[in-house]
């Protein structure tokens, strides 16, 4: 299903993108990169305008990612300069290899005048967004949506609402479906964009929510707005119907081909670069506390078949010393000194890459479960062993939506983005989690 976007979003995000592509243009070919390159700017400047469209489309794909057109951020200065920062620190090393590749004689000054275009950049973005700030109400980029419906269905509604991803919505209200309808001008003048209906589509409210429909209010069950504008699945109104008769629900040999593909030649690269840290962090683990550098538990895998996990160990040895399994907690007692801060930067997670490249697990996909949470969470959570119908992922839908969870409220959430990945699973969806977990990882959203 495709995911809605707001025009103003969409507008910013070309507007940065052009600004990209402006900004790489015009500096490449300033009297100042010729003075400064000399010689080499002749064939510098070729590259460079041959690559500005490159990095535009580099750094627009990016800023996504990382957040930066999240209604909650894309005009507050501060958490702007932070993301356009990192979506610059992310960009210039790609840039400059791609760059380097085809010129690697003039990759030092290529480098020098790739730091100038993405400093001017980032500073280009802030002056946009705090002109933008100055002179546009922030209820600009807000949608506004009446409540078809009320009781649980609609508490349950509005809590999602609340979250963060749920920014740019705000709640005008709610209805009973079987009372007097709001006037279309009452609508309007209260600016609302679109009626939800939470409990199904009642009878009594179909006529006129029908007629409104037809005269320009948008109308979603509580199912398609969910899905659609929130990334997940809303388990209260899931059924096993709707399960049969919704699109999704597979790639086909081609996407996991390309999914497999991919799997393989990632974690390769990234068990490259990223040895010398492994080979850090298992001598810091050692030293920090008695016991070995790996853990390996069991956890369920695709289908449910059992999977060995590869873990640094951040815990202690005798961290389930009664036997019984139990999730991380806040200020969890049982978690090392190291332990603490190599779960905070995910740098535990490191050789699971090694499960990636013998198929265990995939990169992205949902997180693999100990088999004694599964059993328990299929009979209080409904529909929760379809969520093992893909590979278990390194990293997940769920992972960069919502934050680390230790209860079954919190695996009943999770549960609703891992089911969105499982539907809408594809190849651009893998890169967006993949990008994402970047920004996770920086900012420590979630971890214990």
């Amino acid at each position: 299903m495709s995911r809605y976007v707001a025009p103003e979003l969409a507008a910013l995000w070309l507007a940065d993108v052009v600004l990209a592509f402006t900004v790489a243009h015009l500096l490449t070919a300033s009297p100042a990169a010729r003075e400064v390159l000399g010689a080499s700017w002749q064939a510098l400047d070729a590259r460079l305008i041959n690559h500005a469209a490159l990095l535009a489309s580099m750094l627009g794909t990016t800023a996504i990612a990382i957040g930066l057109y999240r209604p909650d951020i894309c005009l507050e200065p501060r958490r702007v300069a932070l993301n356009a920062a990192v979506v610059a620190l992310i960009a210039f090393p790609v840039a400059l290899a791609v760059g380097g590749a085809f010129s690697p004689e003039l990759i030092g000054a290529y480098a020098a005048q790739l730091g100038g275009i993405l400093a001017v950049w980032v500073a280009s973005v802030l002056l946009v967004r705090w002109t933008l700030r100055s002179t546009l109400s922030p209820a600009l980029l807000v949608r506004r949506v009446l409540l078809v419906g009320a009781g649980e269905s609609s508490s349950r509604l509005v809590a999602a609402l609340r979250t963060r991803r749920a920014a740019m919505f705000e709640v005008a209200g709610a209805v009973e479906a079987a009372g007097t309808p709001p006037s279309l001008e009452a609508l309007r003048r209260s600016r609302v964009w679109a009626l939800v209906a939470t409990g199904g589509c009642d009878p009594d409210a179909s006529a006129w929510m029908l007629d409104y429909k037809l005269r320009g209010i948008e109308v979603f069950d509580e199912l398609a707005f969910c899905e659609r504008h929130l990334g997940r699945i809303s388990l209260e109104r899931l059924s096993v119907a709707w399960l049969l008769g919704a699109e999704g629900f597979g790639s086909g040999r081609l996407g996991r081909a390309v999914k497999r593909a991919t799997d393989i030649v990632v974690s390769l690269a990234m068990l490259v670069l990223t040895l010398p840290l492994m080979a850090l962090t298992a001598l810091a683990v050692r030293l920090d506390s008695p016991g070995p550098a790996l853990y390996r538990q069991e956890r369920a895998g695709l289908h449910g078949q059992s999977i060995t996990l590869l873990k640094f160990r951040s815990m202690r040895v005798d961290a389930e010393a009664g036997g019984t399994p139990r999730w991380a907690a806040r200020a969890d007692s049982r978690v090392t000194r190291v332990g603490a801060f190599i779960r905070s930067t995910r740098i535990d997670e490191l050789p699971q890459l090694l499960n990636v490249l013998r198929g265990d697990m995939s990169l992205v996909g949902p997180r693999p479960e100990r088999p004694h949470f599964v059993e328990q969470l299929a009979e209080l959570i409904p529909f929760y062993t379809q969520r093992s119908y893909v590979k278990p992922g390194l990293t997940g839908w769920a992972q960069v939506n919502y934050p680390y969870g230790a209860s079954v409220e919190d695996a009943r959430e999770k549960l609703a983005y891992d089911l969105y990945y499982v539907k809408n699973q594809g190849f651009f969806l893998d890169m967006l989690v993949l990008l994402a977990t970047v920004r996770v990882i920086l900012f420590r959203e979630g971890a214990r």
